[in-house]
């Protein structure tokens, strides 16, 4: 336990973000204490701006400061291919390589019937009503390369298969396990760029 309930307090708020531990979070606690007021005050305003300020695009369901959101109001890019990630995180990696010109549809998740997310816990429902709205050529699975990743893809891509869209799932490029939020911009890009069709997995 440390000296401080305040400290203690502020530890245990941020060992619940993810990838910090007792130590990180006790780090950080120490600088945020030792930095200038200032700085203590615009992260905080920051953070109460965030919750604030992002709404979820009306269209793809990335967070974002205004709905539609700037990559589904951009009319240079490509409607008719739609990628389709698991979280905004996984959406922000494949806009970061700068390989990926089409659109986005963000499910929110990924299958996991043993934590409770069933197809009815995820955006799944709102991607074949856009499917099947006859605008779109392309759907592009890149859900991350996991069990629950392939899952979902496979369960997407049998719900999207008798609409008349080709449907292709990233190349693995990104290695088995892996998470697109900590994947270099390169090896993403490479991933979208040698995509294959899903029906060729059968």
């Amino acid at each position: 336990m440390l000296s401080s309930p305040p400290i203690e307090r502020l530890v245990a708020a941020m060992k619940k973000l993810p990838g910090i531990g007792e130590k990180s979070a006790t780090r950080l606690a120490f600088y945020l204490l030792s930095a200038p007021e200032g700085y203590a005050q615009e992260l905080a305003e920051a953070i109460v701006r965030l919750k604030h300020e992002i709404v979820l695009c009306e269209r793809c369901f990335d967070l974002t400061e205004s709905s539609p959101c700037r990559v589904c109001r951009d009319e240079r890019r490509d409607a008719a291919l739609v990628c389709v990630v698991e979280e905004p995180a996984d959406l922000a990696s494949i806009e970061r390589s700068g390989r990926f010109g089409g659109h986005y549809h963000v499910l929110g998740g990924t299958l996991s019937p043993a934590d409770g997310i069933g197809p009815e816990e995820l955006r799944i429902r709102e991607l074949e009503e856009r499917v099947r709205s006859g605008a779109v050529r392309e759907v592009v699975l890149a859900t991350n390369p996991t069990a629950e990743g392939d899952a979902t893809a496979h369960f997407v891509a049998d719900r999207l298969r008798d609409v008349g869209v080709r449907v292709t799932r990233i190349a693995y490029g990104m290695p088995l396990g892996g998470d697109f939020e900590y994947a270099d911009h390169v090896t993403v890009g490479r991933s979208i760029d040698n995509r294959r069709d899903m029906d060729a997995e059968r």
